[in-house]
């Protein structure tokens, strides 16, 4: 991606940076790009990394989605010679996976940047964040707090949610938009969202049923979010699982920015493609679908019964149940430099209508800030510049959150347990999450079997 302000377009456009742009805190997208290469981490290790799954997952999480907004780097500290134990990425050891993902592995800590601890590391200061998790729960907390959750090999959700949530504070620590970032606890539960997420819960099931057979509509942020949350299950055959994958755009460097499976090497390639060979490295079997999802869409009879939606396309989304689907998991993003933390999720058929809530398309106000002068950007004309700004901010731990929000709604009605037709929620404060119960009953869609 081009770093210059003259260069710069929709497609180059780093969706973080755009914060600062909106903000008026930078300048030009240069000068916002490099205030995000001052914004690092380091991750400590401890030994229960090279033989943990949950532990690997966590800290591979962590890494793939810190490394696309702090781009001064992310520095990882441990013992990293371990066989993969996941199957998220292509290497054989921890130390290929890390670097694959865009880590970089030293033998001693930086300082200046915070700390991130995962396992039980012997030899650290008061200063950071650990990250824990168990069962469907899962966060961050300082590390003078010394508190700590089981963190045993389980659904591959919670360890999940706790690099998401880490990855969280460490953007509110640097861009010091929180004056509690990094100085508080902040997680969630999945089981039950909105309760004390380090309390235990009795009433937590083991996850043994997972989904065999899935639509998703959009493969850019929220897209490829759902695909790294369904990577990390546990499936105990992968192949048992079938995936419609539809998008009709292409990938370009803008979403290198948000989205976490995406590479620099994957620029050009259509969407749809670049996430079934994915997909299908994983084990999983897909379906292509490259066309725009809309009004025309209609599922066939013997095609996936769910949809996860993830596209910032109200029309789309007002067609969402029009397209025969009988159950449809929506979730959303917060745009402006007010709400770009924002997530929500809608499932359908409940008491709200999709025609109802998109039956419009939402004109924001685009930033008049100096960063869109035509000064600073003299290679785009009038419309480009338009189009620069009218681009949303993006950033890819808000994509995961919603992702594990959406997918967790189905284990849930796997499991027995909560059925919501609402939730809506912001990274800022993950405690604040407000939920509507649905009255949905058992899930009837298919399934299959993890590990557990």
């Amino acid at each position: 991606m081009s770093d210059s302000g003259v260069n710069v377009t929709s497609d180059t456009l780093h969706r973080t940076a755009k914060y600062f742009m909106d903000t008026g805190r930078a300048t030009s997208h240069q000068e916002a790009v490099d205030l995000l290469k001052r914004f690092g981490l380091v991750i400590h290790l401890g030994e229960e990394v090279a033989t943990s799954r949950d532990h690997q997952l966590a800290l591979l999480t962590l890494v793939t989605v810190a490394r696309r907004t702090c781009l001064g780097g992310i520095h990882v500290k441990g013992d990293l010679d371990g066989i993969l134990m996941v199957p998220i990425v292509g290497a054989t050891t921890l130390r290929e996976a890390v670097l694959q993902l865009g880590g970089c592995c030293v033998p001693s800590l930086v300082t200046g940047w915070p700390v991130a601890y995962i396992g039980s590391v012997k030899e650290h200061s008061d200063a950071g964040w650990r990250l824990t998790w168990d069962g469907w729960r899962g966060g961050v907390v300082p590390l003078r707090d010394g508190h700590r959750l089981g963190e045993r090999n389980g659904s591959g959700l919670a360890p999940v949610l706790a690099a998401a949530a880490c990855a969280a504070e460490l953007f509110l620590y640097h861009s010091e938009d929180h004056p509690l970032a990094g100085r508080r606890t902040s997680g969630l539960s999945l089981w039950k969202p909105g309760l004390d997420w380090l309390c235990d819960d009795e009433s937590e099931v083991r996850i043994e049923l997972l989904p065999d057979a899935l639509w998703l509509i959009g493969l850019g942020n929220l897209g490829q979010a759902y695909l790294w949350v369904l990577g990390s299950l546990p499936y105990r055959e992968p192949e048992s699982l079938t995936l419609v994958l539809q998008d009709h755009d292409r990938l370009t460097p803008a979403n290198e920015s948000t989205s976490v499976l995406t590479t620099a090497h994957m620029m050009g390639e259509k969407k749809v493609r670049a996430m079934a060979y994915w997909s299908e490295q994983r084990g999983f079997r897909t379906i292509l679908e490259e066309r725009l999802f809309g009004a025309w869409s209609r599922r066939g009879p013997s095609e996936p019964p769910v949809a996860l939606c993830g596209v910032d396309n109200a029309l789309a989304r007002a067609s969402l149940e029009d397209a025969g689907f009988p159950l449809v998991i929506e979730t959303g993003l917060g745009a402006g430099p007010q709400s770009f933390k924002n997530f929500s999720l809608h499932t359908f058929p409940s008491t709200l209508k999709a025609n109802r809530l998109w039956s419009s398309v939402a004109q924001n106000e685009l930033p008049q800030t100096s960063a869109y002068s035509p000064s600073k950007l003299p290679g785009l004309d009038t419309c480009g510049i338009t189009q620069l700004a009218s681009r949303t901010i993006g950033v890819p731990f808000v994509g995961l959150l919603a992702a594990l929000l959406g997918v967790s709604e189905i284990l849930r009605r796997l499991h027995g347990g909560l059925a919501l037709e609402l939730a809506s929620g912001s990274a800022s404060v993950l405690a604040d999450i407000e939920t509507v119960a649905s009255p949905a009953g058992v899930y009837q869609y298919g399934f299959t079997r993890s590990l557990n």
